[in-house]
């Protein structure tokens, strides 16, 4: 069976969930071959190979940390030229967006950004992708070279799929264009203990509706509760009720997660752009005719204010 390229996202060897669901998409269209760049695959490798990646390629160097992007796509496209691989799965992440890109440019293939499936095709791996604001699906393929595919986060259940797997030591030189943008200062991210947005198997948004910032500790307990992150409408940002860091839209992130809770949000095209892909999509918003209903499987027609702590006392309750 042919080999698949998947880009190990980690921090320090912590292996993050959306590449687990790349090695679990990759194994339907062949052997994943995991690519770890930087420190920390001692600790990465056995998960790896617990998820079905059969090889495990790896460097490590300053250069990856000290500039920007260029030196992973050195590294990866040393791993293609070893490989000669049927796909390349990358998370469908700012900086790996960029870093498949650059690659499919270098190796003179197309690329295929924020798929959601990928599945075995005659010729070439199929992509199913949500495009123009979700409101279409399409199926697409790489006409032409080994194709490069970002996936979105939320895409599939990883599922287990333990194999003897060998780490090998990638050899490679970087290009002169590697040091071309260099990393000159790092602030570390606040952690609030809950998950990544746009990892998050439930995400609790607030908008308009929640009408300030103090309110969103509303929106804060019922996913606290969930066990979910916290996002907000353009709109709610914009107010300077919520960072724009958490902003879920065109504009801001997208996601896909199990649930989407909506509350207080009208449902403007720009949001619906960043969570209609959501499986289960759940509305509260005290204006029937809010066009987020048009989108939801649940909806609430009520004040937030009375229908949100509820909710959450309900959770909780049944929490136990």
């Amino acid at each position: 069976m042919s080999e698949v390229l998947v880009y190990v996202d980690h921090v320090d060897g912590a292996v993050r969930k959306p590449t687990l669901e790349l090695l679990t998409l990759a194994r339907r269209i062949g052997d994943p071959v995991a690519v770890h760049l930087g420190s920390g695959v001692d600790a990465a490798a056995p998960v790896l190979a617990e998820h079905g990646a059969v090889r495990v390629l790896t460097a490590d160097a300053a250069e990856f940390a000290d500039y920007l992007v260029v030196p992973k796509v050195d590294a990866l496209k040393a791993a293609y030229d070893a490989v000669q691989p049927a796909a390349v799965l990358l998370p469908s992440s700012v900086e790996c967006k960029e870093i498949g890109a650059r690659l499919a440019v270098r190796i003179g293939s197309g690329i295929i950004t924020d798929a959601v499936d990928v599945e075995a095709g005659d010729d070439s791996p199929v992509t199913t992708q949500a495009v123009f604001a979700a409101a279409y699906t399409t199926r697409s393929r790489v006409s032409r070279g080994t194709p490069v595919i970002t996936v979105k986060p939320n895409s599939a259940a990883p599922e287990a799929a333990p194999v003897e797997s060998a780490v090998e030591q990638l050899t490679f030189g970087f290009g002169e264009s590697a040091a071309g943008t260099k990393v000159v200062g790092r602030t570390p991210r606040e952690s609030t203990g809950r998950p990544e947005l746009t990892e998050a198997a439930i995400v609790v948004s607030g908008g308009r509706g929640v009408n300030g910032a103090e309110n969103f500790r509303l929106i804060e307990e019922l996913a606290d509760s969930l066990g979910a992150a916290v996002g907000a409408s353009r709109a709610a940002v914009d107010a300077g009720w919520y960072p724009h860091s958490h902003q879920v839209g065109q504009t801001g992130k997208t996601v896909s997660p199990q649930l989407y809770i909506a509350a207080g949000i009208s449902g403007a095209i720009q949001h619906r752009a960043g969570m209609q892909t959501s499986k289960t999509i759940v509305a509260v918003n005290k204006d029937s005719e809010a066009p987020i209903f048009d989108l939801v499987d649940y909806g609430v027609v009520g004040d937030l204010f009375a229908v949100v702590p509820q909710l959450t006392g309900e959770v909780k309750a049944r929490k136990g």
